[in-house]
């Protein structure tokens, strides 16, 4: 429920901030009688957002064994590559999104076509909530709580809403590019849960190797799949779950946190590690890139902190 919160927290409020960066834009130019196609268009995207999600619950049910751990699996290296081009793309266009969405918003009022309009509020929503519900629904596969983390995600999204909406009247200050920054490193570690965990959905399915095919290896004393450095590539890792068992409140904290699961593959560990090596270094590197000398600090002030002009502009 946490991590789901936190999700839901952070895509939520990033949706927020850029409909309200719109919403403010347009009432500056006084174009309130634009507002309604503007928010037709985010209807329309938070409606295809949710549809998605619909179809990827409720059809999977009616599917094999071995057809839901492939779509589960494939579905989650999705939500695993969105979410990677998210944290990048953050750290990149972060500072430039107010302006290009404005921009968008300029050639849509040119165009003075009703669907321009209502291409910029669903292409400026659509993003978010497409990813917001393609890691959703791979994290509620993995825990297999789905109640809870549902509830977690809708309560991080009216959360996210709300403080939205209270930066665009200035009652709440948010030093946003700390918390872009901090949450985005959260989301590096989810990401790498979150491919572990189809990783085991297509070692499953068969469709990668592992336990589940013939060239698991065996223990010649038990008869079972191997286990710990005999077991490289294709066999289990680690298995844990005399000590931690996987319902247990710790195992879905470690899941939901880290990635960690009390039984793992050695592909789904090798892959778990080799994303956080590679892509925590470049986010890393990222940060200190981007890091603001003292001469920059009062040009890029504005794009560091989108709640200022929002708060200014009076944007609802």
């Amino acid at each position: 429920m946490l991590a789901s919160f936190l999700i839901g927290l952070r895509e939520g409020l990033e949706a927020a901030l850029i409909v309200g960066i719109l919403v403010a834009y347009l009432k500056r130019l006084g174009r309130k009688d634009a507002l309604p196609r503007m928010w037709l268009g985010v209807g329309l995207a938070i409606a295809l957002a949710l549809g998605i999600g619909a179809i990827l619950t409720f059809g999977a049910y009616e599917l094999t064994f071995v057809a839901q751990e492939t779509i589960g699996g494939v579905m989650s290296l999705l939500a695993v590559a969105m979410v990677t081009w998210m944290i990048f793309w953050m750290q990149k266009a972060g500072r430039t999104m107010k302006a290009t969405l404005e921009g968008g918003l300029d050639r849509a009022l040119t165009r003075g076509g009703i669907w321009a309009l209502v291409a910029i509020g669903f292409v400026s929503v659509a993003r978010e909530g497409i990813e917001t519900t393609l890691i959703l629904w791979a994290m509620v596969q993995s825990f297999g709580d789905a109640p809870a983390a549902l509830i977690g995600a809708v309560l991080g999204l009216l959360t996210a809403t709300v403080v939205g909406w209270l930066i665009a009247r200035g009652a709440v200050r948010l030093d946003l590019r700390r918390f872009f920054t901090w949450t985005s490193g959260f989301l590096v570690i989810v990401a790498a849960g979150v491919l572990a965990y189809a990783i085991m959905d297509l070692q499953e399915a068969a469709i990668l190797p592992g336990p589940f095919t013939a060239l698991a290896p065996v223990d010649e004393v038990t008869g079972a799949v191997a286990i710990g450095w005999a077991a490289i590539p294709f066999g289990y890792a680690f298995d844990l779950s005399a000590v931690i068992a996987p319902g247990q409140t710790l195992a879905v904290v470690l899941q939901a946190t880290i990635g960690f699961m009390p039984k793992m593959t050695w592909m789904q560990v090798i892959a778990w590690a080799i994303y956080i090596l590679i892509v925590g270094f470049l986010f890393i590197r990222g940060l200190r890139a981007k890091r603001p000398s003292p001469a920059r600090d009062a040009v890029a002030a504005e794009e560091r902190d989108p709640a200022a002009p929002l708060s200014q502009q009076g944007a609802a």
